[in-house]
């Protein structure tokens, strides 16, 4: 096993936020809607029902494909792919094959490059509910999600750990977010995430896996597939090419089917929807509405409020925390009051943006900071509750990585409520942790 790796590619699935569906008019917006109501003949599949693309649809497919540093395909085009289920009236799903709207992007993470290999749009399936009805379990069908606009992010096998896995997906996330094309609710399924885990492409075989709808189980369901892996290659065995299902509640990932190849779809162009080809003009104007995307933001808050990149990267996720930030701090700076006292207030006491101006936040701050508890028998329990709570931050501290105290420190504030001098704090703990 030593000569190999793990070797992971992800899937990410997005409901676009557009008014309508994506070949028809009728509202996009199914979460929580009577099933059924949303639909018409053609999302239905009905004979002699005609497609009409969504042309914001097709834009906010390029926005996300240009924020992620992808290449816009000058010609594109729609496609058929072929295959039975309920929850496809049609028998097939209209997407992109050969000709995706954008390709050869990329993402940072902290471990590293990793490449996105297309950007495409389709239209997303119905939904499948398994209910009891009568006493009897019956699989019912809505097709109120039918035909909303679904954008596929697909990366190359760049990706070594479940915590890189983890990390791209929350930073595609945020991304996502900033250009206000999608909510990205995992709790409603309009971002959907699958993973290709194996040992290494050469060993001949990957497995896919689904049913991830939060983050925390992306990484759970990699470690335990790359356990279950490295037990059958340490044993001889060569892992089935499959489709598996992760079940959270038994923390497992269980077989759904063998893994199709995309002979097994039976692609070929769509014949009701002609190709569609973009001028440089067209894209050029598109790129131009491209907000300033969070990496760029935190580098800035570091630059300008002299904030650790750490602070600067919580507080630029969100685009609606990173303005209410920003604003704060520069009442901060006029105040004379430390940014980082504000910095560490709006992330370490999750401070409710909209319930609060930064205004109020900084005067807060301001009376805060004349009640700080500077006596050091008081702040001592709580640094040792901080320690006793957070034992990773302060071994990494032991052992040369001095940005860790921030942790602990922030565990102090916590624990104290605002009321511990920072200073006496990081003086106190520096002596506990020699």
């Amino acid at each position: 096993m030593k000569k190999y790796q793990p070797t992971i590619g992800i899937e990410i699935h997005v409901e676009l936020g557009t008014l309508s569906k994506m070949f028809c008019g009728c509202p996009a917006e199914h979460f929580r809607t009577v099933p059924n109501t949303l639909t018409c003949p053609v999302c239905l599949g009905l004979p002699g029902a005609l497609p009409v693309p969504n042309e914001k649809a097709i834009q906010d497919t390029i926005k996300i494909g240009l924020a992620l540093h992808c290449k816009v395909s000058a010609k594109s085009k729609f496609d058929r792919k072929q295959y039975f289920y309920p929850d496809l009236p049609k028998g097939y799903q209209i997407t992109q094959y050969d000709e995706p709207l954008c390709t050869n992007g990329h993402l940072f993470t902290s471990q590293g490059k990793v490449r996105i290999t297309r950007v495409h749009l389709e239209e997303d399936t119905g939904k499948l509910l398994h209910k009891k009805v009568n006493g009897k379990d019956v699989t019912l069908v809505d097709f109120n999600r039918s035909g909303v606009p679904l954008v596929e992010i697909v990366t190359e096998p760049d990706i070594h750990s479940a915590a890189q896995a983890k990390e791209f997906a929350q930073k595609l996330r945020h991304i996502i977010r900033y250009l206000e094309v999608s909510d990205c609710g995992m709790e409603k399924g309009s971002m959907r995430l699958e993973v290709n885990v194996s040992w290494g492409l050469g060993l001949g075989y990957k497995v896919e896996v689904k049913n991830l709808n939060s983050f925390r189980f992306v990484k759970r369901a990699i470690d335990y597939e790359l356990k279950r892996q490295k037990k059958l290659l340490e044993s001889g065995k060569t892992p089935k090419q499959e489709t598996r299902g992760w079940d959270d509640r038994e923390n497992r990932t269980k077989p759904q089917r063998y893994k199709e190849t995309s002979a097994d779809y039976r692609y070929f162009p769509e014949p009701d929807i002609p190709p569609l080809t973009f001028s440089k003009r067209y894209i050029s104007g598109i790129k131009k509405t491209l907000p300033e995307l969070p990496d760029s933001v935190a580098q800035r808050l570091e630059k300008t409020f002299k904030l650790r990149l750490q602070y600067a990267k919580v507080l630029s996720a969100e685009k609606a925390t990173a303005e209410f930030a920003e604003q704060a701090l520069k009442i901060a700076i006029k105040d004379k009051v430390k940014v980082r006292d504000v910095a560490s207030l709006i992330i370490n006491r999750k401070v409710n943006i909209t319930k609060t101006t930064p205004a109020k936040l900084v005067e807060s701050v301001k009376r805060k900071k004349g009640s700080r508890v500077r006596n050091s028998k008081t702040v001592e329990p709580w640094v040792d509750q901080a320690i006793s709570q957070l034992p990773k931050a302060a071994q990494d501290y032991r052992k040369g990585k001095k940005a860790a105290i921030e942790a602990l420190i922030g565990k102090v504030m916590q624990l104290s409520k605002g009321q511990a001098d920072p200073t006496l704090t990081k003086k106190l703990l520096q002596e506990k942790l020699k």
